[in-house]
């Protein structure tokens, strides 16, 4: 449903730096840069944008969960998160409460927002 999404920002250098090492593991990259407006995704084409506060005041924190493609990709993103300096929500694991094979972690980004990989395969 969704074609892509931006997240306001109060430093893009600072969420750009995060998202290259936390998104990496994922297989997402930096696919377009226009410097304060920075677009990731797979395959040259970029979901997932992030711009500079438009508006003043601060953010109100989102949720947005990229796909991992196993588990061994949720474990990279959450360890790519911590060494970049994330606040842990959730470490790795099961959520059967969303369904069985559900398996993800969840950190903060720069901006406060909550940031999970997720795999939905079994192990």
């Amino acid at each position: 449903m969704l074609d892509h999404l931006s997240v306001q920002c109060t430093d893009v250098p600072v969420a750009a730096a995060f998202y290259d090492a936390v998104l990496a593991p994922l297989g997402g990259s930096r696919q377009m840069d226009f410097g304060e407006v920075i677009g990731f995704g797979l395959d040259g084409k970029p979901s997932f944008w992030l711009g500079p506060l438009a508006d003043a005041g601060t953010n109100r924190p989102i949720h947005v969960a990229f796909v991992a493609p196993d588990r061994d990709g949720v474990r990279a993103f959450f360890a790519a998160a911590v060494d970049a300096g994330a606040e842990v929500l959730h470490e790795p694991r099961l959520w059967p409460e969303y369904h069985p094979t559900y398996y993800g972690a969840f950190v903060r980004d720069p901006d406060g927002n909550n940031v999970e990989a997720v795999c939905h395969q079994p192990e």
